[in-house]
């Protein structure tokens, strides 16, 4: 199924408006469900009704009280609201509701960190247009109930019965904005106009709503009715940031994760939708300050709502899709403002995955990824806008279509060229074709891809020189293996090799000629191309590197490869010299004297010390408490950045020679890592589930004891066996399944260890008669493997 792309907004079909016989945002409220409207109907309201825009949609789920029932008609309430109109001589027809002309939803600026400018939502970074003046806040009402005063009122009802206090303190509170403000405000005389503080009373919020489901159908129907009141309301001029606070407040009423509720929390998101850029940022920074579970909650909500939306499980529960486009888009962008205050929040409130929404997996996701090229952040909706919500497993879907299309594209060039110069077209044009010999591996690969540069993007296959072999896997996966483990070896020297992280980071040694860190760049971009696993440590930083930026730029001296760094990175490679840094940070005796350092660096090269300026002068420059986070800054700068420019720059530029594609933008450097080297989650069982046997059937008594022992193993034995096996302790992105795990019967003696070949992730295991001694071999088998384990 494909994702309807919304198209732009006409008042007919795609706003709905309320009219007094009872409908509200176009949809009839009945005792029992929403009715849609007749076709008549519809085209009298078209005819007599303004849009109304507002906000967009949410999530799924059920009420805990009452969640097959709906809520009931809200006739009454919208003709009160008209007649009062009418009486102040209102100029609109009597069923008119006049609210004002926002700007169409899919018009706006994303609100999402953009993928074409990564940046992180700060009103710090405003430019000065949108520091608007703040809009006088209006009056509260004061309003003296506490929490402790609302939790006792619980109390009586409970033993008592008499649920009016309590039906009169939601009635009253969510009855507008103003309302909510001068219930749940910490302090209604402060302004509360901040980024730090959004002055909501988060401990009532929290109680009021967590016993808001506990009640009766009638008091909940009453909360529905405040909130259409308050998002119903004429708006003049920009909101305040009691209108901001009253949206915070409404987005975490828990009633919206029921499907009925679903048209009034759509218009609730589709208001916060379409807010200034401003008031996004502040909302973000407020967001920020929700408790993680709750948190968790509210995207939870957003996620299910766009799931149902695109599948509901009873389509007759919603308006047409036709009817409400903006859904969807809507509730991603406030969806956005959430994964803002994640990335803002050090550290961050629950993990980037927990914003993926699997569902997106089973919708046309090149036609998601098309129009995003096509219309890129304009007026077409495409989810590549919000990548955070797409997952890696569909963002690699993404990129090995793409990487198809440019392999088909680059084979089918190739053979018009041979065509029109009339020779004979050959199958080994559509392919990259790499000779070479296993005793000069390193220099053959660096000159067959420098001399098949143009052909990076075609199916690549392997062959040893002097070798019988048809490359239909295992070949190009044993090239990648042995290639790996050569040029990573220390004696190489390109690497160095951190025991204390167990990571390789690039050797500051001058040289030159880098050409042979671009063929290890050209090497990570070929494993992403052709699907294949590598056993490579690098740290965090150098995927953060590789995607600054995700495009290579026009200009050559733009830099590349430079981002920004900080003493966490440092961490993930040298600890002992974070540790040490951290320290002088927080050293508080006298720095200058006790320390005694300058604004220097010194590195040994060859057996020779040199030293390097981390600035002008700063061989005279000391360190002081004064100016000791400038040095801490500048020398981690220095060994993450520029020590490494040169080296670093080719990597990047042989891994973009291959892996040039618009697909990197939508990654973040952890899914990065995680194409390039798998996920180090290990799921053993689901490992179980997928294995193929040749020579033994899965109930065999030799396997049940090699499942035992192995689902019995602590996590560093499991990651031992997975690397003896494959080549690499870590997971494909599509899982175990990805793997194609084998086991095959070694028709040998008892007293053989097992073997394992790595390029067809196939374990050879002989039939032990018993548990104990196959636990015995398995371990000295997979500990004792040198390198990849290869046979």
């Amino acid at each position: 199924m494909s994702l309807q792309t919304p198209q732009a907004a006409t008042a007919g079909s795609d706003l709905p408006a309320a009219t007094e016989k009872g409908s509200f945002l176009g949809y009839k409220m009945g005792e029992d469900s929403f009715v849609p409207p007749s076709v008549e109907e519809e085209e009298e309201e078209e005819e007599k009704l303004p849009p109304i825009l507002t906000a967009p949609n949410t999530a799924a789920g059920g009420l805990e009280r009452g969640a097959k029932s709906q809520f009931s008609t809200f006739s009454n309430f919208i003709s009160t609201i008209n007649q009062k109109r009418e009486a102040a001589g209102s100029s609109s027809s009597p069923t008119q509701l006049v609210i004002p002309n926002i700007k169409n939803v899919r018009d706006l600026p994303p609100i999402c960190l953009d993928v074409r400018q990564k940046q992180r939502i700060s009103i710090d970074t405003l430019p000065p247009e949108l520091k608007a003046p703040v809009p006088p806040e209006s009056s509260l009402p004061i309003r003296t109930k506490t929490m402790k005063d609302f939790q006792e009122d619980m109390e009586k009802t409970k033993s008592s019965g008499d649920w009016k206090a309590v039906h009169d303190f939601y009635l009253t509170t969510f009855d507008s904005f103003l309302e909510l403000n001068a219930a749940f405000k910490k302090d209604i005389s402060l302004p509360f106009s901040t980024i730090d503080d959004s002055g909501i009373n988060a401990k009532f919020v929290n109680a009021v709503y967590d016993a808001l489901l506990n009640t009766p159908q009638d008091i909940q129907k009453s909360v529905l009715k405040g909130i259409i009141n308050g998002l119903l309301q004429e708006w003049k001029g920009p909101r305040t940031k009691d209108d901001l606070r009253a949206y915070c407040i409404l987005l975490q009423n828990p009633q919206f994760s029921n499907t009925s509720t679903y048209v009034i929390y759509a218009h609730l998101l589709r208001q916060i939708a379409t807010l200034a850029e401003a008031d996004h940022h502040f909302l973000a920074h407020w967001f920020k300050k929700i408790s993680q579970r709750r948190f968790k909650q509210l995207v939870d909500r957003l996620l299910q709502f766009i799931s149902l939306r695109l599948f509901p499980a009873k389509p007759e529960e919603f308006p047409p899709m036709i009817k409400c486009t903006w859904w969807i888009p809507s509730a991603t962008k406030v969806l956005a403002l959430f994964n803002a205050a994640n990335s803002l929040a050090n550290p961050a409130i629950i993990p980037y995955m927990d914003f993926y929404n699997s569902t997106l997996d089973h919708i046309d996701l090149m036609e998601e990824y098309h129009n995003w090229q096509c219309y890129g952040n304009s007026h077409r909706f495409s989810f590549c806008q919000y990548p955070f919500i797409i997952s890696i497993a569909a963002k690699k879907v993404i990129i090995q279509r793409d990487s198809e299309q440019q392999m088909i594209s680059m084979a089918r060039q190739s053979l018009v060229d041979k065509v029109s110069r009339r020779q004979r077209p050959d199958m080994n044009m559509l392919f990259l074709n790499l000779k070479v010999r296993r005793m000069h591996l390193v220099s053959d690969s660096l000159d067959e891809l420098t001399r098949k540069r143009a052909d990076l993007k075609k199916k690549l296959k392997v062959t040893f020189v002097g070798e019988a072999g048809l490359d239909m896997g295992g070949l190009t996966k044993e090239w990648f293996l042995l290639l790996i483990r050569q040029i990573f070896h220390p004696d190489y020297g390109m690497f160095t090799y951190h025991k204390d992280s167990h990571c390789h980071w690039f050797s500051s040694y001058k040289c030159d000629n880098y050409s042979e860190f671009r063929l290890v760049g050209a090497l990570m971009g070929l494993a992403v191309y052709n699907s294949i696993t590598l056993d490579i440590r690098f740290p965090p930083c150098c995927y953060k590197k590789l995607l600054s930026p995700p495009i290579v730029p026009c200009d050559q001296n733009t830099p590349v490869g430079l981002s920004d760094v900080s003493l966490d990175d440092l961490c993930h490679i040298i600890p002992e010299l974070a540790h040490g840094l951290s320290e002088l940070l927080s050293y508080e005796d006298n720095v200058e004297e006790d320390f005694y350092s300058t604004f220097q660096v010194f590195q040994e090269e060859f057996g020779v010390i040199k030293s390097y300026n981390l600035k002008p002068g700063g061989d005279k420059i000391p360190v002081t408490a004064q100016n000791r986070k400038e040095y801490v800054q500048l020398y981690v700068d220095f060994i993450l950045n520029k020590s490494v420019y040169k080296q670093f720059a080719a990597f990047y530029y042989g891994f973009h020679s291959v892996c040039d594609s618009y697909a990197l933008m939508l990654l973040r450097p952890e899914e990065v890592e995680i194409l390039v080297c798998g996920s180090p989650e290990l799921d053993m069982y689901a490992l179980q589930r997928n294995t193929q046997y040749d020579g033994y059937l899965k109930t065999d008594l030799t396997i049940r004891y090699f499942w035992e022992v192995v689902l019995g193993f602590p996590l560093d034995l499991q990651k031992k066996l997975l690397h003896f096996t494959t080549g690499s302790d870590r997971v494909p992105v599509g899982g175990m399944a990805d793997l194609n795990f084998k086991i095959s019967k070694s028709e040998t003696s008892t007293n053989w260890l097992p073997v394992a070949h790595t390029c067809f992730n196939q374990l050879c295991l002989p039939p032990y008669k018993s548990k104990k001694e196959l636990k015995q071999k398995l371990i000295i088998g997979i500990s004792n493997a040198e390198g990849f384990g290869l046979e």
